[in-house]
């Protein structure tokens, strides 16, 4: 598609959502961190199941350090009215712990006090930050023009022909910000989360599906072959997890069995006590030990001086041997 057919269609897609759907602004007292931590909520999710989710969150716990070092299912639990509460709660975990980690704080506001550039590469250090999160931070936070796209929201464009089949396998969208004007890009991207959402949750409903039909009358064969496709790529991984799962179970029940080490060592053990004795080998078990003196005995035996020590040796004075004259010198006879 050349960029002034995928303009004109994104145009009319932002004109179709904007008659069934109403702009969502975000509060503009929230942080750096709580955009952060919203759109990780907000990603699949529709915008009243993450409020929500994100309200329970600050309710729940006491700090952001709390939620941090809480369990990925404890977070999924307390965010349960989000379709991927996991999900959810695995990118606002890493989010906390990367965060953490590298100012030992929870605070990223320097964000905003740097080049748009640089506090973009920044995000992307940021681990369980999804590329809808970074986006939605850098338009919402940063005052950037980055439209945050969900997976939802891929499958929407693709059916209604905005990208490519190979598009949407990258999950990239070209030419979308050049498209929607930066100051409408809130209002587009909260649009296009919205009808994104219903996506994720209900692709069959009847009202989304008339939605899909005014911006493109053509969604119907390329949602057909988009369903078509993702059914059979899921298939073939849950067949090829299986049999992988099969081999490691044949392998596994191939391979002997090791003892464990508690059963090798009373093995030795056993053996080591079976083993006969040699004849002669303690020498000291058969030898009487002496007994001690006792009384005056002993007394005598104490105050009797110990013998001298034996003379040593003399030692033999090493002979010299007699060196012959050095060359060129005459040896003189005695006279």
């Amino acid at each position: 598609m050349t960029n002034t057919n995928r303009s004109a269609q994104l145009t009319k897609v932002h004109k179709v959502l904007k008659k069934h759907y109403k702009p969502v602004v975000p509060p503009a007292d929230r942080t750096a961190l709580e955009h952060l931590l919203y759109a990780c909520c907000l990603e699949n999710a529709r915008y009243e199941a993450a409020d929500e989710a994100f309200a329970r969150l600050k309710e729940m716990y006491f700090d952001w350090n709390e939620i941090r070092v809480t369990t990925v299912s404890e977070l999924a639990e307390v965010m349960a009215g989000i379709p991927d509460s996991a999900g959810a709660g695995q990118r606002i975990k890493k989010a906390l712990q990367s965060v953490f980690e590298s100012a030992y704080s929870f605070d990223i506001e320097a964000l905003r006090k740097q080049n748009l550039g640089k506090a973009e590469k920044d995000l992307e250090k940021i681990q369980g930050a999804s590329p809808f999160v970074r986006a939605y931070v850098a338009q919402n936070a940063l005052a950037g023009h980055s439209i945050p796209v969900s997976e939802g929201a891929i499958e929407v464009l693709y059916a209604v022909g905005v990208i490519s089949e190979q598009e949407a396998d990258k999950k990239q969208v070209p030419g979308l910000e050049r498209a929607i004007p930066k100051n409408k890009g809130v209002e587009f991207g909260s649009l296009l989360q919205q009808i994104a959402a219903d996506f994720y949750a209900s692709p069959g409903s009847s009202k989304l599906r008339a939605i899909l039909a005014e911006i493109d009358d053509g969604y119907k064969e390329r949602l057909s072959q988009r369903t078509a496709k993702l059914e059979e790529a899921a298939a073939k991984a849950a067949a090829d997890k299986q049999r992988s799962q099969s081999r490691g179970a044949k392998m596994s029940e191939m391979r002997p069995s090791q003892p464990s080490k508690e059963s090798s060592a009373a093995a030795k053990e056993a053996k080591d006590h079976a083993k006969p004795s040699k004849p002669g080998g303690d020498k000291h078990a058969d030898k009487p030990h002496a007994e001690k003196p006792h009384g005056e005995a002993g007394k005598k035996a104490k105050d009797k001086p110990s013998p001298p020590p034996a003379p040593k040796k003399k030692e033999e004075p090493q002979r010299l041997e007699k060196k012959s004259p050095a060359k060129g010198f005459v040896k003189k006879k005695p006279r």
